[in-house]
């Protein structure tokens, strides 16, 4: 057997390869996302020892200490202008790791292909504006453009609260802060909860993982702040359906009645295989208009895809639409698109 590989070794492979993921785990080789598919390198199987030896060389004493406490930890390890996204877990008692790509410059608005209405949402000045979709999508690379523009140009207030910190903000025309969950602040809730004696202008929470967190961005945004997060599912309506059944009883009505009131905007992304290798990010996007408003207050979600349908003039699109325009410019193959959303589980409505 050959020796084991180092870690830097193995990211830097990642990178040369243009990898999104980074996979360790005992009894398998190291394995890499490339173009939303695994790939094995052509090395020995890894140990627990191993595995935990490579962990090790990037973690630090406190990360792993926290680790070896809990069974989970999160971080961001940096290499050669790249940055990684890592999460440490425990699988039948060994050490896992899996590390996402997420690069040290963010990506502007033609790198991403943003369209005209989803770039017209750095024009918001408050309110509520959620992406949604699979993990690994980019939805927090879309949003940290959006971000960027932001801050390039307008003398705001940005405080972001991250687990951990992904994107580094370079300074902008105004003031920006990035709080990381577990070494700043306790959680994402703590963190909106402290928000407001900030003096934000812009507020990001990384994920609206819990009512509580949920009920303060709602609050905040409520307040004449722009907030934006994310969330996972795989269309823009059921964003709106998770966000109220994350409530019971007739708490629901009063998320229904905020959420009516202080809505934006959501886009839903999924990642597509690109004609000729890469990926192609599809983006839906729904616009909280009056029409759309009046729905979620009445406990009429399952009508806001036949608004979208109508509101294309306000820059609304379905997922359904998006796709049969990708296809149409050579840019995905249909057959394709479809392996991949029944692979996630984004299954396309029927027309």
């Amino acid at each position: 057997m050959g020796r084991t590989m180092r870690m830097e070794e193995l990211l830097n492979e990642a990178l040369k390869r243009k990898a999104s993921d980074v996979h360790l785990a005992a009894g398998y080789p190291p394995i890499l996302r490339v173009d939303g598919d695994l790939v094995p390198l052509k090395a020995a199987a890894l140990t627990a020892k191993a595995v935990e030896t490579m962990v090790r060389e990037i973690a630090g004493e406190a990360h792993w200490k926290r680790f070896a406490s809990t069974h989970e930890e999160d971080f961001a390890y940096d290499i050669d202008g790249a940055r990684f996204r890592v999460n440490l877990h425990v699988e039948q008692g060994r050490p896992a790791f899996a590390a996402r790509l997420i690069g040290s410059k963010i990506p502007s608005f033609d790198d991403l292909m943003l369209s005209p209405a989803v770039r017209g949402l750095t024009e918001v000045e408050n309110g509520l504006i959620i992406f949604t979709g699979p993990a690994g999508s980019g939805k927090s690379t879309a949003i940290a453009s959006l971000l960027a523009d932001i801050i390039a140009r307008k003398p705001v207030h940005l405080v972001t609260m991250e687990d951990p910190v992904e994107y580094v903000f370079a300074p902008g025309v105004g003031l920006v802060k990035q709080r990381e969950v577990g070494s700043d602040t306790a959680s994402f809730a703590e963190a909106l909860r402290r928000a407001l004696r900030q003096d934000p202008d812009v507020i990001m929470v990384g994920e609206m993982r819990d009512p509580e967190t949920i009920a303060s961005a709602l609050t905040l945004a409520e307040t004449g702040h722009l907030v934006f997060s994310t969330l996972h599912t795989s269309s823009a309506p059921q964003a709106v359906h998770r966000i109220v059944d994350s409530f019971v009883g007739n708490q629901q009505e009063q998320v229904r009645r905020q959420l009516s009131l202080s809505l934006r905007a959501v886009v839903a992304q999924v990642l597509l295989p690109r004609k000729g290798g890469g990926q192609v990010a599809a983006r839906e996007l729904l616009v909280n208009n009056a029409a759309v408003s009046n729905l979620i207050r009445e406990n009429k979600v399952e009508q806001i895809a036949s608004a979208m349908q109508t509101g294309r003039a306000e820059g609304m699109i379905t997922m359904d639409r998006v796709i049969q325009d990708l296809v149409s410019e050579g840019l995905v193959d249909a057959k394709a698109v479809e392996a991949r959303l029944a692979a996630t589980g984004t299954l396309r409505r029927k027309r």
